[in-house]
């Protein structure tokens, strides 16, 4: 089973937040395996600049990031995929040697430096979408790609 690990700068995501994510883990089971991993967000002041913000984020995100894995930061000015190029790359990864990590980023998005060590920078979507939501799309695309590989009903183009 591969484990697809989603770190990300986020306080305690909201239960409701949690119950989706849980819903699309269980459903990936056995195939897929959802591991999370938070860093709480920077303390904020009125006089914190927010690349400092940011480089204290990418410190943390860096440093939690496993060793070997292939990482993918979501940003929205990443590349634009599909559900179909989620799919195959899933397809691809089935098959390669090391894990997947994903990226997501605190209310200042991500650090430069993550998106350049990053093997890729994807976009969800053009639209701007609060952290703890991306996490739902995220585990629900993942399911919907692995639908596709298995031809299972739930994705219909």
């Amino acid at each position: 089973m591969k484990i697809i690990t989603i770190v990300s700068i986020i306080k305690r995501p909201p239960d409701w937040v949690s119950n989706a994510v849980k819903e699309y883990c269980k459903r990936l089971s056995g195939e897929f395996d959802l591991k999370f991993i938070d860093i709480p967000p920077v303390t904020r002041s009125k006089n914190t600049a927010t690349d400092k913000i940011l480089l204290k984020e990418a410190s943390s995100i860096l440093k939690m990031i496993p060793d070997n894995n292939y990482t993918i930061a979501l940003d929205e000015k990443g590349k634009n995929i599909t559900t179909q190029n989620l799919a195959e790359s899933m397809d691809k990864w089935s098959g390669m040697n090391q894990q997947v990590c994903f990226i997501i980023g605190g209310a200042d998005g991500l650090c430069p430096t993550v998106k350049k060590l990053a093997n890729e920078t994807w976009a969800l979507s053009s639209l701007t979408f609060p952290h703890a939501f991306v996490r739902v799309i995220l585990a629900e695309q993942l399911y919907r790609a692995s639908s596709i590989l298995k031809n299972h009903p739930y994705h219909r183009d």
